[in-house]
Parts: structure tokens; C-alpha cells; sequence
């Protein structure tokens, strides 16, 4: 699908996403839950939103599957989070889709729900990112999601921005690898274009500066 198509879908489909959207908003609102300490949940919701609109073309692979990505995108949280069971987050979805594409968004979120457990490699086990590997669209979403947070952390210097940012600068190369299954099938691909945008975000401007001395 090109990137124009991919727009005009969005366009088509502007008033279903939007319902989607303000439910999401008002589901974490609900809670109380925060981003970042001063934003509401709403904002990051939008920001992985926002790279599921510059990168969807990339893996969509027809127009039926255009709500349930962004559904994904915007409730990827809501059973994690906001108090949701699986057969809820369902009955949203088919308020607003067929009951293929409710069945096909419901899963990426599920998809994209952390395990119990005491620390963060335990939420993100083998278990967890091997469904990720599975299930249609959920490598894309998470990468949004992850590229949503470390661009937030990196556009914050200080605290525990900064330890974050290492944190994720670390976890980098494995979690590039739990995510693709390396599949022929688009709707499972992780773009590059969308992983050198999370990369650059990465590297300091000391990176930055010896990256670009070796290509002079």
C-alpha cells in the first residue's frame, strides 16, 4: 500500500478513529493514569498513533485491516492498564468494526499485554514477545509504542529521562530481534524505516558527531 492510500483510508475512515481515539482517551482518563507525570495517558496514546499514521503503508495489507491497526494503537494498554478484561476490549472493538476486524484488533492488544511478573524482563519475557511474533500487526504497534516512549524520553535530558533513555538504548538489540518473526507476510514485517527513526533518537550528539566524521 503506498503512503497515499494509506492516507486517504485514514480520511475514509477519520470518523471510526476518532470514536476510537475518544474512547481510549476517556478509558485511561477513567483511572487516573498519566504519562511522563504531566500529561494525561491520552497523549501517548496519540503518539503511537501518530507513528502508526507516518509508517501503516508500510505493512498494511488492505483496507479492511486499517481500523484494527489503529484500534490496536490507541487500546494497545487498555487491558494492562485501564482495567480491561480481553472479552471487553472485544466489545468495544465490535461497537465500532465487523467481527473480523474486532477479533483481529482485540488480539493485537492482547498481543501487546505484559505477563505477570516482578520486574520489567519478567512483564517482557520469551512468552510475551513470541505472541507479539504471532499475532497480525502487534511487531508494528509495539515498535510504534517503544519508538513513542523513547522519543518522549529522549526529548526530556534530565533525571529519569536520562536513565530511561539508557535503558532503552540497551534493551535496543534484543528487543528488535523478540519482535520480528521474520516473516514474508507484511502484516508481521518491522519496517526499517520506522527502527533508523528510533535509532537516530537513540545516539547522543557525541554519536552523532563520530558517525558523521567517518562519512567526510
Amino acid at each position: 500500500m503506498t503512503k497515499e492510500e494509506f492516507k486517504i483510508l485514514q480520511e475514509k475512515y477519520a470518523e471510526q478513529i476518532n470514536q476510537i481515539r475518544l474512547s481510549a482517551h476517556e478509558l485511561h482518563d477513567s483511572v487516573n493514569q498519566k504519562y511522563g507525570e504531566v500529561h494525561s495517558y491520552g497523549f501517548h496514546l496519540d503518539m503511537v498513533v501518530d507513528a502508526i499514521r507516518d509508517f501503516g503503508h508500510l505493512v498494511c495489507a488492505c483496507e479492511e485491516d486499517v481500523l484494527p491497526l489503529f484500534f490496536g494503537g490507541y487500546y494497545h494498554d487498555s487491558i494492562e492498564d485501564a482495567r480491561l478484561t480481553y472479552n471487553d476490549v472485544m466489545r468495544v472493538a465490535k461497537n465500532i468494526m465487523t467481527e473480523e476486524q474486532a477479533l483481529m484488533a482485540t488480539e493485537i492488544v492482547y498481543a501487546l499485554t505484559n505477563d505477570k511478573g516482578r520486574n520489567r524482563a519478567e512483564r517482557a519475557g520469551e512468552k510475551y514477545y513470541r505472541g507479539i511474533r504471532e499475532t497480525p500487526y502487534a511487531p508494528f504497534v509495539k515498535l510504534c509504542d517503544r519508538y513513542a516512549n523513547i522519543s518522549y524520553t529522549c526529548s526530556n535530558d534530565k533525571g529519569k529521562s536520562e536513565r530511561m533513555r539508557e535503558v532503552y538504548k540497551a534493551e535496543v538489540p534484543h528487543f528488535l530481534r523478540a519482535i520480528d518473526p521474520h516473516s514474508d507476510d507484511i502484516r508481521f514485517r518491522v519496517p526499517k524505516e520506522l527502527v533508523e527513526v528510533l535509532v537516530e533518537c537513540l545516539i547522543d550528539d557525541m554519536e552523532r558527531e563520530e558517525r558523521e566524521g567517518l562519512r567526510q
